[in-house]
């Protein structure tokens, strides 16, 4: 059995939560420049069995597609053609941003530690990635 591996991809940075082999426990990996997803993305499938790949998918409160999509939809057509192999499947990412921050908040982060927005979005994709897990 592969990995599934979680992407919450934004402007500037992607954060990448991973489960185990047995698909049981999410994990945040990293977060890599957006310029360079593609790059990590190829050389970590080069090591690791991934069965799936886990987008975010940013809604609304009205349940409508928020303006951040429209960046999102040129990435998935680069990715299936880039890796077809591996399937992808969205995630409704709605609230993991505030949920990771409130996260590191319980966590005991201090606030210097909270204003790491890479670890904000490797903490959000490793959200998307355990309610995927959740609701399996």
């Amino acid at each position: 059995m592969g990995r599934i591996l979680a992407i919450d991809y934004g402007k500037v940075r992607t954060g990448i939560a991973v489960t185990d082999q047995l698909q049981i426990i999410a994990s945040g990996l990293t977060t890599v420049n957006t310029s360079e997803v593609f790059t990590f993305l190829k050389d970590y499938i080069s090591k690791e069995k991934v069965d799936l790949f886990l987008v975010g998918k940013p809604k609304q409160m009205n349940n409508s597609d928020s303006e951040s999509e429209v960046l999102i939809l040129p990435f998935l057509e680069k990715l299936s053609k880039e890796i077809p192999k591996i399937p992808v499947k969205r995630v409704d990412e709605r609230f993991t941003s505030k949920m990771a921050f409130q996260t590191m908040i319980d966590g005991g982060l201090k606030k210097k530690q909270r204003k790491n927005k890479a670890l904000v979005d490797e903490i959000s994709a490793t959200i998307i990635l355990q309610s995927y897990l959740y609701n399996q």
